[in-house]
C-alpha cells in the first residue's frame, strides 16, 4: 500500500481559471473562464479535451494551435503542470489564472505539441532516461509490452496510483534505502531508485537519482514572497537535467541541502548563504573586494517549501513524479557584481 505523503502527491490538484484568449474569440459576449481543477503530475495538453468543448461556440474557425500562458508568458507543455506552478508563482496564486490561445503558436519559443500523443512520447522518453541513469540501460521500459507500457501511462493520466503500484515495478527501478529511511520507515513502493550496493566493509557506495532542477533567478532582493518579480523570459531560468550521485556513509544522512550542493556549489559552498542564515561580513567581503555570492531564498518540491536538512531519502521515496524524475524548483537571488 502506498504512503501516504505519495498518496498526497497523486491526489495533488491546481484549481486553474482559464480565460480564451481575446484573439480567439469570435462570439459576443467574450465567454466566461473556464475553472478546471488540473493535476500536479499532469500536463496542461491533456485538460485540452475538457476545455476545448467548454470554449467551441466561441471559437473563430480554422485549424487549432492550442498553447497557454501566463501573464503573457508561453508555458512549456512538457514541464509538469505542478512544477509550473511552483516555479512560475513565488507566492501561490489560487486560483491559477492562465489564458488559453487556439492560434498562433509561438514556434520560436515551445516545441512543437501534437496534444496527447506528444505528451505520451515526452513521458516514456523521460521514463527511459531516468532508467538509464538509475541501471546504465533502459531495457525493462524497451522490454515492457504496449499493453503495459498503454496502462501505465493511462494511470498516470488518471491518478491511478494502485494502477501505477502495481505496473511500475515492471521496470525494476528498486527503492532508495539507509538507515534513516528504514528507522522511520518511510520508504515506499512507487518511489524510486536503485539500492546502492554494499562494500566488504559494510560502507555504502553511490546510487544514482535523476533530478530535473530548475533555477530561478532574481537579481532584486526581497521581504515577501509577493513581491518577486515577475518572468519576462524563460532565460531567467536555469534548467539542469543531471542525476545526484547519492552518497551515504555509515551513520551519515545525505540531505536534501547535500543533493542540491552537489548541483550548484555555487549557491551552498562555503561562502554561499541559504535564506534565513546568517553572514558575517567576513564572509561576504573580501580584503580585495570579490563581489557577493548568492543566496538560496526558496526550494520547493510537490508545493512543499523544503527544509534542505531533510534526508534525501525521504524526499526521492515520496516526492517523485511518476516518470522516475524529481522534479526540484530553486529560487535564487543572484550574486551582486
Amino acid at each position: 500500500m502506498a504512503k501516504e505523503a505519495v498518496k498526497y502527491v497523486w491526489e495533488g490538484a491546481i484549481p486553474l481559471q482559464i480565460y480564451l484568449h481575446k484573439s480567439d474569440v469570435a462570439s459576443h459576449p467574450a465567454p466566461p473562464p473556464a475553472l478546471v481543477l488540473a493535476p500536479r503530475i499532469g500536463y496542461l495538453p491533456l485538460l485540452i479535451p475538457l476545455i476545448k468543448p467548454y470554449f467551441k461556440d466561441s471559437l473563430p474557425p480554422g485549424e487549432d494551435s492550442i498553447w497557454f500562458d501566463y501573464k503573457g508568458f508561453p508555458l512549456k507543455w512538457y514541464i509538469p503542470t505542478g512544477v509550473l506552478f511552483d516555479l512560475l508563482c513565488a507566492e501561490p496564486e489560487r486560483p491559477w489564472n492562465l489564458t488559453i490561445h487556439f492560434r498562433g503558436y509561438p514556434s520560436n519559443i515551445l516545441i512543437p505539441c501534437e496534444g496527447e500523443d506528444s505528451v505520451k512520447w515526452n513521458f516514456v522518453n523521460s521514463l527511459k532516461e531516468a532508467q538509464y541513469i538509475i541501471n546504465g540501460n533502459c531495457k525493462n521500459v524497451m522490454n515492457m509490452s504496449q499493453s503495459d507500457q498503454e496502462d501505465l501511462w493511462t494511470s498516470v493520466m488518471n491518478g491511478d496510483l494502485d494502477a501505477y503500484t502495481r505496473l511500475s515495478p515492471k521496470l525494476k527501478m528498486g527503492t532508495v534505502e539507509d538507515e534513516f529511511s528504514r528507522t522511520t520507515s518511510l520508504s515506499s513502493p512507487q518511489s524510486g531508485q536503485v539500492v546502492a550496493e554494499t562494500d566488504v566493509a559494510g560502507q555504502v557506495k553511490t546510487a544514482r537519482i535523476p533530478v530535473r532542477l530548475y533555477v530561478r533567478s532574481i537579481n532584486k532582493d526581497f521581504e515577501n514572497l509577493e513581491d518577486v518579480l515577475e518572468i519576462d523570459t524563460w532565460d531567467d531560468i536555469s534548467y539542469l537535467n543531471r542525476p545526484v550521485e547519492f552518497l551515504r556513509e555509515e551513520g551519515k544522512c545525505f540531505t536534501l541541502r547535500d543533493a542540491i550542493e552537489s548541483l550548484l556549489p555555487e549557491f551552498m559552498g562555503d561562502r554561499a548563504q541559504t535564506s534565513g542564515e546568517e553572514r558575517s561580513m567576513d564572509d561576504t567581503e573580501e580584503a580585495d573586494g570579490s563581489r557577493e555570492t548568492g543566496e538560496i531564498k526558496l526550494v520547493r518540491i510537490q508545493g512543499i517549501e523544503m527544509k534542505l536538512e531533510i534526508p534525501f531519502s525521504w524526499v526521492v521515496n515520496n516526492l517523485m513524479n511518476p516518470e522516475f524524475y524529481l522534479h526540484i524548483c530553486v529560487l535564487v537571488k543572484a550574486p551582486q557584481r
